[in-house]
């Protein structure tokens, strides 16, 4: 497989996936382009190779920078913007992982919580309703809790240490 056949392929599988965990395959597609390009990519570069207009890209690459895995670089002389991405898989992960939870984990659990604490009269659906309900809460709650202490851990020098030990 040639260069350029394996990078169209790796950028089509990283949009196909990232479709499958909430953000749009474009976004996904710019991502993976950035992520494995050795050198910043301009935005007229991201819209060529990926066949996109001015406009997706540049919501894209703002919703990407958002979430904190791609920067604006500039170059000496040049005034068009040029973007890299992410290139720790370690910090990567960690900033993906804070951002879901913002985005999908905490709103999900402040609506848990809202539910759970109705109050149950007589019915029994009622009273199996707040049951699972909050159940629900603590299994999120915890694994939230962990996803945080995971990333916590990650921020450490000794939690880098270690993970670095485990390499």
């Amino acid at each position: 497989m040639e260069f350029k056949e394996a990078k169209n392929k790796f950028v089509q599988t990283w949009g196909a996936l990232g479709s499958q965990w909430g953000i749009n395959k474009t976004m996904a597609q710019i991502h993976a382009l950035l992520m494995v390009s050795n050198e910043p990519v301009s935005m007229e570069d991201i819209m060529e190779e990926l066949q996109i207009s001015r406009g997706n890209a540049s919501m894209n690459l703002r919703g990407l920078m958002d979430w904190g895995i791609v920067y604006k670089e500039y170059k000496a002389g040049e005034r068009k913007e040029f973007f890299t991405a992410e290139k720790d898989l370690d910090e990567l992960a960690v900033k993906i992982s804070r951002e879901r939870s913002k985005r999908e984990i905490k709103p999900t659990l402040k609506i848990l919580k809202e539910v759970s604490t109705i109050e149950a009269k007589d019915s029994a659906e009622e009273k199996h309703f707040v049951d699972q309900t909050t159940k629900l809460y603590d299994f999120v709650l915890k694994a939230d809790n962990m996803l945080d202490k995971m990333t916590e851990f990650n921020d450490n020098w000794l939690g880098k240490l270690v993970i670095k030990m485990m390499k």
